[in-house]
């Protein structure tokens, strides 16, 4: 059996190890995951309430349409229903723009150090990837604008960027918007949205009414702790939602992931109290890294990427063995760490352990 030429030489996801899996291996009692950008505050305690609600009724399929949530979402961002999509996480949304917009032998713009699942997805369908090299860890737009062709479909901004944690203000996407041809998507992907607290941050939903072609993508992963539950979602121009519907399968998200979501978008005092402790941690870390001469980029999401001075894979190794999970593997960054914001507590063990790693590595600026 032969399949399809667009995926036989895809990479395999590879997830990270577990905590169960570093305990196992490095015999250690105590480990801590900052790895995926986790809330390690959890989740509002009405979460578990409406899932306890929801366990009544597991023997019956969700609702398709998420009514319930669509209007719960609807409300929280003053939107109008028909312009909400949900997806089992808001990559599940990527896939399915890929799937309504693309044909092999379209163009699709990206940074070259960003989210991997936009690529994965554009190339599934056999469709091509142009990567614009960042400037200084940051979308260039001005670049992206001039690799638009007439084969471009869709432009990616992550915002706040996944790997380095930069944003794009709020102008600048005006801007891009006002001169990218109105036939090509403009996907701005804010699941760290929340955690920003940068006031040039784009208001997204001031600039949905004037631009058609452009859709935000939002998770209940990241700050409101449902990363378990899978649900994320899209919000944009009507006539693009119901493009996107269109290949959407039936029963996209569960009962639990709907029931939980709705629980935590009405509880905003506890994603405010999140995004205050994210940004104290934020600020720990930055004030830790300069100390110990260590560069980082500026953090608008609850992580931060920074230069562990020798090979990132080294570093990850050697906090393995400190009980600390960590991200490497940044293809251009090789030296650079990506790690969650995590607890007060969390954190200062972080900074100890890399303390005691460069002591004993001798490594210094």
């Amino acid at each position: 059996m032969q399949p399809k030429r667009s995926v036989v030489d895809l990479p395999v996801y590879q997830p990270g190890m577990s905590i169960a899996d570093v305990k196992r291996v490095y015999g250690l009692d105590q480990v801590i995951k900052l790895a995926s950008n986790e809330n390690p505050y959890g989740s509002s305690s009405k979460v578990k309430q409406a899932m306890l609600a929801e366990a009544e009724q597991l023997n019956l399929y969700p609702d398709g349409a998420a009514i319930d949530l669509t209007s719960a979402v609807a409300k929280h961002y003053q939107v109008e229903p028909n312009q909400i999509i949900f997806g089992a996480g808001s990559d599940d949304v990527i896939l399915m723009i890929c799937r309504a917009y693309l044909v092999s032998g379209d163009e699709t713009i990206m940074a070259d150090q960003t989210f991997p699942q936009y690529k994965h997805n554009v190339e599934i369908e056999g469709a091509i990837s142009i990567e614009v090299p960042m400037k200084d860890g940051t979308h260039d737009l001005e670049a992206m604008l001039q690799a638009v062709t007439e084969k471009t479909k869709i432009v990616w901004i992550c915002n706040p960027n996944n790997p380095t944690g930069t944003i794009v203000s709020h102008q600048e996407i005006v801007s891009f918007m006002e001169r990218i041809p109105s036939h090509v998507l403009v996907v701005l992907d804010e699941a760290y949205c929340e955690y920003v607290t940068d006031q040039e941050y784009p208001d997204v939903f001031k600039l949905l009414p004037a631009y058609n072609n452009l859709i935000t993508l939002r998770t209940f992963s990241k700050i409101y702790g449902l990363a378990s539950l899978r649900i994320g979602y899209g919000i944009g121009a009507p006539e693009v939602i119901h493009t996107i519907n269109q290949v959407r399968e039936p029963f996209n998200t569960t009962r639990m992931s709907q029931a939980a979501a709705i629980a935590a978008i009405e509880d905003q005092d506890f994603v405010q109290t999140c995004k205050v402790k994210n940004a104290e941690g934020i600020v720990y870390l930055q004030q830790a890294f300069e100390r110990l001469h260590i560069q980082s980029f500026p953090a608008h999401g609850n992580f931060i990427m920074f230069d562990v001075k020798m090979p990132a894979k080294e570093m990850f190794e050697l906090l393995l063995h400190e009980g600390y999970i960590t991200r490497a593997g940044h293809k251009l960054y090789p030296n650079h760490l990506r790690v969650t914001v995590g607890t007060k507590e969390e954190n200062e063990g972080l900074i100890a352990a890399i303390e005691r790693i460069l002591e004993k590595t001798k490594v210094t600026s």
